[in-house]
This record gives C-alpha cells, sequence and structure tokens, in this order.
C-alpha cells in the first residue's frame, strides 16, 4: 500500500525524533533488564496482521522453531491472508542475532554478519547502531543497511493473547533500495518485546521514501502487528 504526501518526510528528521511520544502514549516505566531467553523446538507464536491506509489488508502470520542446535535456531515463518501467501525459514546464529531473515516486510536476506535484531538482554537506556552487508534473495540486490535501536521503558501491553509486561524498542532503518529518482526507504517501528513469551507481543511500522524531483514523501508502509496464541515447545 503507497500513498504520497505533500509535504517531505525527512530522513534525519525521523532519526532525531525515534523514541519520542510520538510512537506511543502508553506510560513506562523502569524496570530490570530482559533475560537472554531459551527457545525450544515448538515454541509458537501466531500473530494479527494488517497494512494499509484506508483499504486494509489483513493476514494471519505463525513463527514457529523449527531447530535449536550448536548450529543456531531456525524459524519458520508463514503469513496467510487477503491476497498472501509466504513462508520462510530463518536462521538465527544466537537469540536476537538474524543471519538469514526479514527486515521490512517478508523478503529474505543474508547478513554478512548477523543482524542485531535484539541485543540480549534488552536494558532501558541501551542503544545500538548497526550497518551491515545484505544480500535481498526477493529483489536480486545487495547494499548496506543501517538500523538504529534505542531501549524504552516498561508497558503494559494489551493484545489479542492477553496483557503482558513488556519493554518498548524505538527502531530506525535506512534500506538499500534508493534509485536514480527516489530515495531509500526509512522505516520507524516501535516494538515491544515481552520476557513471558520470549518475543514481540506489538509491533507498529511506518515507512516511507522521498522522491527526488519534487520531494515528496511516499508512504509504503503502515502495519501493526499483534500476539494473537503463544504456545510453548518442548524443553
Amino acid at each position: 500500500m503507497i500513498t504520497k504526501l505533500c509535504k517531505p518526510f525527512l530522513p534525519a528528521l525521523v532519526f532525531g525524533l525515534v523514541g519520542c511520544a510520538s510512537l506511543h502514549s502508553f506510560a513506562t516505566t523502569a524496570g530490570p533488564a530482559t533475560p537472554v531467553p531459551t527457545y525450544r523446538v515448538g515454541d509458537r507464536w501466531t500473530f494479527q496482521g494488517q497494512d494499509g491506509f484506508l483499504a486494509k489488508q489483513r493476514w494471519v502470520e505463525t513463527h514457529e522453531v523449527m531447530a535449536v542446535d550448536p548450529s543456531g535456531i531456525k524459524v519458520r515463518i508463514t503469513q496467510k491472508g487477503d491476497g498472501i501467501f509466504n513462508v520462510r525459514t530463518e536462521e538465527w546464529s544466537a537469540p536476537g542475532q538474524v543471519r538469514v531473515g526479514a527486515l521490512y516486510d517478508h523478503e529474505m536476506r543474508y547478513f554478512n554478519v548477523p543482524l542485531q535484531r535484539f541485543d540480549f538482554p534488552l536494558a532501558s537506556g541501551e542503544k545500538w547502531n548497526q550497518w551491515v552487508r545484505n544480500a535481498d534473495e526477493t529483489m536480486k540486490t545487495d547494499g548496506t543497511i543501517n538500523r538504529y535501536v534505542r531501549v524504552g521503558g516498561w508497558e503494559k501491553i494489551s493484545t489479542p493473547a492477553g496483557m503482558f509486561d513488556a519493554i518498548k524498542l524505538g527502531v530506525v532503518m535506512r534500506l538499500d533500495d534508493e534509485k536514480f529518482w527516489r530515495g531509500p526507504t526509512i522505516c520507524t517501528y516501535s516494538v515491544w518485546y515481552a520476557p513471558a513469551v520470549r518475543n514481540v507481543v506489538r509491533e507498529e511500522r511506518d515507512a516511507n521514501y522521498l522522491e527526488k524531483s519534487e520531494g515528496d514523501s511516499v508512504r509504503t508502509q503502515h502495519a501493526l502487528l499483534q500476539l494473537s496464541d503463544f504456545t510453548s515447545g518442548s524443553r
């Protein structure tokens, strides 16, 4: 879903505002750092997803741990919904460290060093800023992306799966898809991670790019992902 705005939404401004109140209105509280999660074969998370502005595209997304061994963790992710059917298998070298996986939508990317999706343990005030080379299997391209994360405080988050104590992360990404006529996609995400389910329970995603000729901002993503069910696997 793409919509064009008359006024530009400058990437520099996005980077400056990450973590500000514009992302969410819930109050945050200080708390302990999250533990490093231990994943088990059969761990399964089900999410309700939607994307779009006026007409929304909806889907159900499942994440299931398929293997845990000394080489890492493999997670199969399936999306089914309005004109959507995608299946991919992500590979993590360790919890939060992605060797192969999606970054923006359902595209498969191969990272030359693991992408730090989460830098466990997560503690309020922590920040990391990563530049990483990757190859995008879907688009048959390669380049360097920038991903900046700031860890906020703890919040009570209501989801279809129930209420969770979750720590909030503000994420800003600069993708590697710049063209001669447009700038790179800038993603501004809010992510809530809950130790009780060892995963994200809510994620809000917005993305845009600037047209170089007119300077207009084109919005490419306005999505919401919420946990609807969690089943713990075998020990």
